[in-house]
């Protein structure tokens, strides 16, 4: 049984997707049922675990390539990480909502202006921008980035930062749960923020 899971680890990391979904169909049970019982009675019903594991999912299908096993168990170990912080960030995600989403506070959702409010919000957190674009220039660049993210992920974030949805309105708008979207977006901000990163376009780490 060992002998297989290394092998499917070694065809995962190679970008194997069945190897990887058969390693994610070997650990996920054991996953899910462990944060069934960690999501508090306060969030129960506006996350559930499983919005936890298929964003894990979708993350470890991003993210597998730049794993580095380190023993047999550091697939499970690395899953468990990702399916941790995608809960701590739904939940914070969750508490911010009760806030005025960023696109409310714009004049005109959708225009120049909303783009340039959201690489200075991404830039705000660690980075900062490269340096001054014209606001068109700034369009083009994070509609490029967006393209590049997993559907989901490009839909929350144009609705969530671009048209001023709320979280409960992109809940009821795409039949997911309020806590799935509030992870789609928290991970969805950070693979902008990767993407941006490696096109040194409009951010820079230093």
């Amino acid at each position: 049984m060992q002998d297989k899971a290394e092998a499917l680890l070694e065809g995962a990391v190679a970008g194997d997707e069945a190897a990887l979904v058969g390693l994610l169909e070997r650990f996920g049970p054991a996953l899910h049922g462990e944060f069934e019982s960690r999501i508090g009675a306060r969030h129960r019903g506006l996350v559930e675990a499983d919005d936890v594991f298929q964003v894990t999912c979708v993350e470890a299908f991003l993210r597998i390539r730049s794993f580095t096993p380190t023993g047999p168990n550091s697939f499970g170990a690395w899953l468990r990480q990702i399916a941790e912080n995608n809960l701590r960030d739904a939940i914070k995600e969750l508490e911010r909502d009760k806030r005025p989403p960023p696109g409310k506070r714009l004049a005109s959702a959708g225009d120049d202006e909303s783009y340039v409010a959201l690489v200075e919000r991404i830039a705000a957190t660690s980075t900062t921008p490269s340096r001054v674009c014209a606001r068109k220039e700034v369009r083009e660049g994070v509609d490029a980035a967006l393209r590049q993210l997993p559907p989901d992920y490009e839909r929350v974030l144009r609705l969530y930062e671009l048209d001023g949805m709320s979280g409960p309105e992109l809940a009821e708008m795409t039949g997911k749960s309020h806590g799935s979207v509030r992870m789609m977006l928290a991970r969805a901000r950070e693979r902008l923020t990767e993407i941006l990163l490696a096109s040194s376009q409009l951010l820079s780490d230093v």
